[in-house]
């Protein structure tokens, strides 16, 4: 029967179509010519597109069923409701085509049973995904246990020796190790996604304690193979002393450079196994501790570890006869360090590339398990003696000269091992590179010694302290320590600019300013090579900071030697406050400058943080910055005490004149008043001589003495202090040596001379 067209079938009522049926009509049939050229082929591709969704979901019917039915062969109520939904979907296609009838129904199964299906599917899929990883756990961890004890219990002796090297045996151990090795790595993958499941931590738990156990079997093995094969190819070389006695240094043969063929193959084995096993046990740490990927770096390396390992003993049957000599140990210990380190990094930086260790340096391991050798050594065998030698008074003297002395070869040793590894850099390295191996030699530095023992620290800073200020007593004794420069200087004009970053010659600062400071960076530097910022931190705080505000003390004694200055300002006691107000400016301008650099901003960002002080104190901000603040509360009051020393002074000075001036003002109003004509001189009176003369006396000497600055500051403020006191013309020639119209600064003066040269009629 031929199908009837579009326009001889019935069409539904309007009613019985839903809002969504009347839009989509009513936007694909706006006119009548849509109705008669649309119809049929929208027609056809509904229909093909209801075929295709009923051929969908007959598919996804079938699939899901036999989904199903793998899954959830253990669970009852699963396969009921699984029974529930696929009687479901057989009658979604007749509740289509009902066209609304079983709208009911439908929302009934999407909306119920459909979740409650999902979620016994997802209860399933955790259960499954469980059980799945617990076996691949499982089968990993066997074969871990499987190949550890192979390689165990191998009967080719020792692995990677090269007298047994092309044994079968040899290399069977040498597979059963990457076996392991192998086996472990693959291992952390799968147990990083088990680290996404919280509720899986006793799996977890599990597997970590089966492979500590296997671990701990396994790596001395390992470390004892890898140390047979290092005897094999004779390491260590032997340590020729008597040369380092009589400072004839030579170069030691380096075994690592001597090796070939199957001797240098069996050691990159052995090299490159250790790598890896520390490669794998290092994210195995990180992991356990929750540590993420940007960990602090880690500079030591097990396989330089074991080149160094057989030295020490060696090193410290020399060392152990040195004791009395230290010099001699560091000596051999530097000696050792840089003989090898050029073969190090020819022979094992290509392994450990190889090994993909990124950032790893075979140089900076050397060096920095060498440094750890002499720490130790030194700690446990002579610090740890003169720090309790240094609890007895009797022998605290002879433990001062003994510690200084110890301290004076650290540091001379770091700096020739940073010095050591900067020159191994490459002339053609990147500048990142460059930066790399900046800050990973700053790390590495027998100061360290200090960093588990804060004891030791506050002795070290006992003993710096003392001596700076017994440095700062003898240079006190010399007779040119306070001397200034009085070299007087015809400028007019002051730069502040310039001022800030003059020398001592320009701050006029005396000898003892420059000593003061320069003992004051000794103890900076001693610290320098120490990497830990805080331990610095509180070395410095300790010494130096100490040590300035000694000095400051030192200052303020010096001003107040003359008891009788505010009444008898003579010429010394002005020169001796001079000087220490110049010192304290000068060193106020380099404690300025040092709070500038780097390492004293990091110290401070470091205090910052530690002591969560407030960073809206704006000394926070300066590493000096209480220190800034007393210098110029010093400089300032004495200044200011200069100053009123002079006006009271000029006051008793001129007492005399004052009083017959008073008496010139109290004559009877009868008497003629003298008239003052402007072409009159004013001439000075002899009883004003003497004050003006001290005045410009005392000015004078300040000038020569006072940096430029503050004699600047202070004439002016001589001067407005005048020009509240006197109302004479001729007070002004006293300042004229230093500026070129004195009359401006005295606005009250002024006034009272024009007002005296008007004529009468005009006042």
């Amino acid at each position: 029967m031929e199908e009837p067209s579009p326009s001889t079938r019935s069409l539904p009522k309007p009613s019985d179509l839903s809002k969504t049926q009347l839009s989509f009509l009513n936007q694909q049939f706006q006119t009548h010519e849509d109705l008669l050229h649309k119809a049929r082929h929208l027609f056809t591709a509904l229909v093909t597109q209801s075929s295709d969704l009923d051929s969908h979901l007959l598919h996804l019917q079938a699939t899901l069923a036999q989904r199903t039915v793998s899954w959830i062969r253990r669970s009852v109520s699963a396969e009921t409701a699984l029974h529930n939904l696929d009687l479901s979907l057989q009658n979604l296609s007749l509740v289509a085509s009902q066209r609304g009838s079983g709208w009911k129904k439908l929302q009934r199964v999407l909306g119920t049973e459909l979740p409650q299906l999902a979620e016994k599917v997802k209860q399933i899929e955790t259960i499954r995904s469980y059980l799945e990883t617990t076996l691949q756990l499982e089968a990993l961890v066997g074969d871990l246990e499987d190949a550890a004890f192979s390689f165990v219990n191998c009967h080719s002796g020792k692995m990677f020796s090269a007298m047994l090297s092309n044994s079968s045996s040899s290399g069977t151990k040498h597979e059963k190790l990457l076996q392991a090795i192998k086996a472990m790595n693959d291992l952390e993958v799968l147990v990083g996604l088990v680290k996404l499941r919280p509720q899986w931590h006793h799996l977890l738990k599990s597997v970590d304690a089966r492979v500590d156990k296997t671990l701990a079997i396994l790596r001395p093995q390992v470390f004892a193979d890898h140390r047979a094969l290092l005897a094999s190819l004779g390491w260590p070389p032997k340590l020729s002393t008597s040369k380092i006695e009589t400072e004839k240094v030579s170069g030691l043969p380096n075994p690592l450079l001597l090796m070939q063929g199957e001797k240098r193959k069996s050691y990159s084995n052995s090299f490159l196994a250790l790598c890896a096993l520390q490669h794998i046990q290092t994210r195995r740490e990180n992991r356990q501790l929750n540590l993420s990927g940007q960990k602090e770096h880690t500079i030591q390396l097990w396989a330089i570890d074991e080149l160094v390992s057989p030295i020490a003993s060696r090193m410290e049957f020399h060392f152990s006869k040195w004791v009395d000599q230290p010099v001699f140990i560091f000596e051999l210990a530097y000696k050792i360090t840089r003989d090898f380190i050029v073969g190090v990094d020819d022979v094992l930086q290509p392994l450990i590339d190889r090994a993909r260790l990124i950032s790893y340096s075979a140089k900076e391991a050397w060096v920095s398990s060498m440094v750890q050798l002499l720490s130790e050594f030194l700690a446990k065998r002579i610090f740890a003696s003169l720090a309790e030698r240094y609890k007895e008074k009797q022998m605290k003297s002879e433990v001062i000269s003994s510690w200084l002395h110890l301290i004076d070869l650290i540091v001379l040793f770091d700096k020739r091992i940073q010095s050591l590894l900067s020159s191994e850099t490459s002339l053609f390295s990147t500048e990142s590179e460059r930066v790399g191996v900046e800050c990973l030699s700053g790390s590495i530095s027998v100061l360290m010694i200090f960093g588990n023992k804060p004891d030791w620290l506050k002795i070290w800073a006992k003993i710096e302290l003392k001596n700076a200020c017994s440095k700062l007593e003898t240079d006190l004794l010399d007779e040119r320590a306070w001397a200034v420069d009085g070299k007087e200087r015809a400028e007019l004009h002051f730069d502040t600019q310039h001022f800030l970053i003059s020398s001592r010659e320009d701050h006029k600062a005396p000898l003892i300013a420059e000593s003061a400071l320069r003992i004051t960076w000794e103890m900076v530097e001693r610290c320098e090579t120490m990497p830990v910022v805080i331990l610095r931190l509180q070395f410095i705080r300790l010494t130096a900071v100490r040590f300035l505000w000694h000095f400051f003390k030192v200052l303020l004694v010096q001003c107040k030697r003359t008891e009788n200055f505010p009444d008898n300002p003579d010429d010394e006691a002005l020169v001796r406050v001079c000087g220490s107000i110049n010192a304290a400016k000068y060193i106020e301008s380099k404690l300025r400058q040092w709070s500038d650099d780097v390492n004293f901003l990091e110290m401070k960002l470091a205090e910052n943080d530690s002591s969560n002080r407030s960073k809206d104190n704006s000394t926070d901000y300066s590493f000096f910055g209480e220190e800034i603040k007393c210098l110029s509360e010093l400089a300032t009051n004495w200044l200011m005490d200069i100053i009123s020393v002079l006006l009271r002074q000029f006051e008793n000075l001129s007492w005399e004149y004052l009083q017959k001036l008073k008496h010139y003002e109290q004559q009877p109003e009868d008497l003629a008043p003298v008239e003052v004509s402007s072409a009159m001189d004013l001439t000075i009176s002899v009883d004003f001589v003497e004050p003006l003369d001290a005045l410009r006396c005392h000015l004078i000497l300040l000038r020569m003495t006072l940096n430029a600055k503050d004699f600047l500051d202070l004439w002016r403020s001589v001067a407005e202090g005048l020009d509240h006191f006197m109302s004479c013309s001729d007070i002004t020639c006293v300042f004229q040596p230093f500026c070129v119209r004195p009359e401006a600064f005295f606005p009250c003066t002024r006034e009272t001379i024009k007002l005296l040269k008007m004529k009468k009629g005009k006042r």
